[in-house]
């Protein structure tokens, strides 16, 4: 089974469209650092952790060594967020994995690095590929991304997500 380090941001917008739920029911194993999980997922309730933790999540305490290999990176790029640092450094100790975020830095880093990376919207082929939730469904979801503007997805591709 194929392997995805989210970010922070990518669960808090499928949380807001009322689909981390059935995300997390792709045929996928999903990981998040720790940290990432105690420091980031801030709005999520209690009940909301308990029940990621139950479900297919799994959070990933980082060895020193992924800790160190962050760090080189903040140093590197320091625009990128020690969170963002993180999931990168945990991504890149699964070979092979997908890198869910939305961070154009972060992408770019990791095309540069030759990992597999996608967004929220790719998130939403997959649900919609694996019959997951049914078009109406996902369209409530991506007006919620449209109207919110704390949801930094391209506007345009949201856009044509809607139309098509």
């Amino acid at each position: 089974m194929r392997i995805v380090v989210s970010d922070s941001r990518c669960l808090i917008d499928l949380r807001k469209a009322a689909l981390l739920d059935t995300f997390l029911r792709l045929p996928y194993e999903f990981l998040i650092p720790n940290t990432l999980f105690e420091e980031e997922l801030l709005q999520f309730t209690a009940i909301q952790k308990k029940t990621l933790l139950c479900s297919r999540l799994k959070i990933m305490d980082l060895p020193g060594e992924r800790v160190l290999r962050a760090q080189a990176v903040l140093r590197k790029i320091p625009q990128i967020s020690v969170q963002d640092g993180f999931a990168f450094a945990l991504a890149e100790s699964k070979p092979g994995c997908i890198l869910l975020t939305g961070d154009d830095r972060l992408r770019t880093l990791a095309t540069q690095h030759e990992m597999e990376v996608h967004g929220v919207l790719w998130a939403l082929d997959e649900i919609q590929r694996n019959r997951l939730a049914t078009a109406t469904t996902l369209l409530c979801a991506l007006r919620v991304f449209s109207a919110d503007p704390t949801v930094r997805l391209p506007r345009r591709e949201v856009d044509a997500y809607i139309k098509r």
